[in-house]
């Protein structure tokens, strides 16, 4: 397994396994299925190119099998945190160590982003096996957002957790 930052260039594969992320699992994520259908594959390959402190690492096994971004807060009182967004595996490959090196590689990148202090994420409470893997690697719970996330007439709560990549 390789797992590298996406470029321009990997837009398209990209775009289709976020696709098929927000089709099999849409509770996992903010946007739906629709709205990601409808931005311009442009916009994606302007996302993959990267700006201050933020990127996309994608997990190759021959294909993409799975992708993590981090977004860096750019106003300059909260430019010590970053958000990890749209973590996503393939089902088939679950449970084989793909999250796992991704996140891995995400925070070993981000400590050594210049003043970044903390990494946050959200997760669905009924997402036990990414809760216990974020935990494992250090984040820790901080607060729990009641129906944070809706879809029709359907709920779903999220834990709020933090890392902190320095001690102070």
């Amino acid at each position: 397994m390789e797992i590298r930052q996406l470029t321009h260039a990997d837009a398209a594969e990209y775009r289709q396994l976020r696709l098929r992320g927000l089709r099999e699992d849409p509770e996992a994520f903010g946007t739906t299925y629709d709205e990601e259908l409808a931005r311009p594959l442009t916009l994606i390959q302007e996302r993959l190119r990267g700006s201050a402190g933020g990127f996309t690492l994608g997990a190759f096994d021959g294909t993409l099998i799975g992708v993590v971004t981090l977004v860096r807060e750019v106003r300059a009182k909260s430019r010590h945190r970053a958000t990890v967004i749209g973590m996503y595996v393939a089902a088939e490959v679950r449970g084989r160590g793909v999250g796992r090196a991704l996140l891995v590689a995400a925070c070993a990148r981000a400590r050594q982003i210049d003043g970044l202090e903390q990494l946050h994420l959200a997760v669905v409470t009924t997402n036990a096996p990414a809760r216990h893997l974020y935990r494992s690697l250090g984040f820790q719970a901080y607060g729990l957002e009641p129906r944070a996330l809706k879809l029709g007439d359907r709920y779903w709560d999220e834990e709020l957790m933090v890392l902190y990549l320095r001690r102070t």
